[in-house]
């Protein structure tokens, strides 16, 4: 739980108002952030264009044609919570992702097992033990940011990138672990990979594991992996 302060207001541009929640990262300030563009959304005024939500901040692109910017400002003054009101952390949807991991779908398990101490089986182990929080979206379209991982896991980037991930690629980078929603260059850690299709623009909704929900991952064999697959491909 934590004490509400009064958010910093900041002009980025004509059009950006960035609403700033804290300046650190803290599942409680997040939730803020998101509870903010909750209540935004839902009032659906005419002058909103989107809203992007980060670790600790929200940013508000609004249309200059249609209202000012102290407008906008109160606006969103009435999206905040009562300041005298102490916080709870609000629970998100839980979201199951089967992974695959190790062989070619985790060729760094080796790796990070090695730098941990931990048996292969045991990273994985530690890895699906934990409940995540997906503090924000990024990077990629769908890329998500998750808060949660066991810190016996952390393990460093790798020193050279890769050019190219494939798409569900679950990897840890120092106390983060993610999933590579598309095929994109990349750093980290990679320990296994999920059949589901996270980033699906001609889908609805697009994006299938959202910032503000929490997720566990779930250890599957390579045989369900391509089971699985087929179903989506069909």
């Amino acid at each position: 739980m934590i004490l509400y302060e009064e958010p910093r207001f900041l002009w980025s541009g004509d059009a950006c108002l960035v609403v700033e929640f804290g300046d650190g990262i803290d599942r409680g300030i997040n939730e803020l952030v998101h509870q903010c563009r909750r209540v935004l959304q839902s009032g659906k005024p005419d002058w909103l264009i989107d809203s992007v939500p980060t670790y600790r901040s929200l940013a508000v692109f609004m249309d200059p044609a249609v209202t000012d910017r102290s407008a906008v400002v109160e606006y969103l003054r009435g999206c905040l919570p009562d300041p005298s009101t102490p916080f709870s952390e609000a629970e998100g949807d839980l979201v199951e992702v089967p992974v695959c991991y190790g062989g070619e779908f985790g060729p760094d398990l080796g790796s990070v097992a090695s730098h941990t101490g931990y048996a292969q089986d045991e990273v994985i182990r530690r890895h699906c033990e934990a409940e995540y929080y997906v503090y924000m979206l990024g990077f990629t379209p769908g890329f998500t940011y998750l808060g949660g991982l066991d810190p016996t896991l952390e393990t460093p980037r790798l020193k050279e990138p890769r050019i190219s991930i494939p798409a569900g690629s679950v990897g840890i980078a120092g106390r983060q672990t993610g999933i590579y929603p598309i095929a994109s260059p990349g750093g980290w850690q990679l320990i296994g990979r999920t059949p589901l299709v996270l980033f699906d623009p001609a889908r609805e909704p697009a994006v299938l594991v959202n910032a503000g929900m929490r997720l566990r991952f779930v250890p599957i064999t390579e045989e369900r992996y391509h089971e699985f697959r087929s179903g989506v491909e069909k």
